[in-house]
């Protein structure tokens, strides 16, 4: 069991990620690479980070001042909440509208609207839920 956002939660979540095709491929198609932290809502810097080249991971670590393109915050209950119960699209606008989800970095609104993007970072959800996280 691996603490939320340590390396080990993060590295986990990277190898579940490049298991999964439709994370992936729509990734690879759209030409994403970006770096995306994850953190907590009032912290000064996500807690870890995964780099992706072309929509596969390429590298997890904890955050140490890497440039994020992408960082999402939300508080401990409600990363808990998401992990444990999932996260779909019925769940992202009013997370996001709420500020429940925070985007401290990123276009939410680039996202959502290409479908490229959009399912997979669901999708990543999913894969959350599969780390066994301890909280």
């Amino acid at each position: 069991m691996s603490e939320l956002f340590s390396e080990a939660w993060i590295k986990s979540l990277g190898e579940a990620w490049n298991k999964d095709t439709m994370i992936y491929e729509p990734l690879s198609k759209a030409n994403f690479s970006a770096t995306i932290g994850y953190g907590f809502i009032g912290d000064e810097a996500p807690q870890c980070i995964m780099v992706i080249h072309e929509g596969k991971i390429v590298n997890t670590t904890l955050y140490h001042h890497e440039t994020v393109d992408w960082d999402l915050r939300a508080s401990k209950a409600n990363w808990q909440k998401w992990i444990k119960q999932g996260f779909g699209i019925t769940k992202l606008g009013p997370a996001v509208a709420t500020r429940s989800l925070q985007f401290a970095q990123g276009d939410y609104r680039q996202m959502i609207r290409n479908p490229l993007l959009s399912r997979p970072f669901l999708r990543h959800f999913v894969l959350m839920s599969k780390v066994d996280t301890q909280f």
